[in-house]
């Protein structure tokens, strides 16, 4: 519940602040008379101790322009300094997402969250799951050091992720599984053998892997999910294409946090059935 100040406590922690803010900037009274645009006298009655009111919103708002603050702040009706702007700068950002096997940014967030549960949407199989086969025909055409290369050091970075401390909860669409299994839609083109080996790959890691990776699948027509990843409480970054909306406030990581729960309650296949299911794809594949 929110302290309801009275006039005299919040004029006083309206000069302690405006002092602590004049500080940080290193700014005079001279200086944030000047810029403020009000006479230094103004700025001389805003500091004295005796008194017991407050400027009008218009002082309060040039004074906290001029220092770079909040007026919210100021005036003892918010804990963060910050101006809105710089609040929504540090909460959500935008970066780069290549089209590449080796993506810096997303194993570096992987790094920061070591210890964390990683929730994750992928936007087509995980990447941690892929035999080396698929890698090479998805990724090759991207990839600007010859594929050997790049999926050498990827291999080792997926390798790291898999023995990380963290936890990984997967949420997979059950049509994307099946289409790989086929070969249809986006794995159009995708040999029957590298199908086959894939599908072996994934109920072999889900098995052995398990608790520590769960994969569940759940059915895309009664629920829908962009690709995102969660880093623990630190971040979430919804995967858009070219780019990443990466949130840092903790209520939209909370709110991204529940969605992918909610995917997992929701889940056709839970992670105990999961390499069950895998197993049945594979199985339909060998009298092909």
């Amino acid at each position: 519940m929110k302290t309801i100040l009275d006039k005299r406590a919040r004029a006083a922690l309206f000069r302690t602040r405006l002092r602590q803010a004049m500080t940080g900037a290193e700014m005079t009274q001279s200086a944030l008379a000047r810029e403020a645009g009000v006479d230094r006298s103004t700025v001389s009655q805003l500091l004295a101790e005796d008194g017991p009111r407050l400027p009008n919103a218009h002082v309060v708002g040039s004074c906290a322009a001029a220092l770079g603050v909040s007026a919210d702040w100021l005036l003892g009706l918010s804990d963060h300094p910050e101006s809105a702007q710089a609040l929504l700068a540090s909460a959500m950002e935008m970066t780069d997402a290549p089209r590449a096997l080796i993506d810096e940014q997303i194993f570096a967030w992987h790094r920061q969250a070591a210890g964390y549960k990683i929730r994750f949407v992928p936007a087509t199989l995980p990447d941690i799951l892929k035999t080396r086969a698929v890698l090479e025909w998805e990724y090759a055409p991207h990839l600007g050091r010859t594929a050997e290369q790049a999926i050498n050091a990827a291999t080792d970075r997926l390798n790291w992720m898999r023995e990380s401390p963290s936890d990984y909860e997967i949420a997979l669409p059950l049509h994307e599984m099946a289409s790989m299994a086929r070969g249809e839609g986006y794995y159009a083109g995708l040999p029957l053998p590298a199908r086959q080996e894939q599908l072996d790959r994934m109920e072999t890691l889900c098995r052995q892997l398990y608790p520590r990776l769960r994969v569940y699948m759940f059915d895309a027509k009664r629920v829908f999910s962009a690709g995102m990843t969660i880093f623990g409480p630190l971040l979430a970054a919804v995967y858009i294409g070219r780019t990443y909306i990466v949130f840092r406030d903790s209520e939209r990581i909370r709110t991204l946090t529940a969605h992918v729960d909610a995917l997992i309650r929701e889940a056709e296949v839970t992670a105990r059935q999961t390499p069950d299911v895998i197993a049945e794809l594979r199985a339909g594949l060998s009298s092909q």
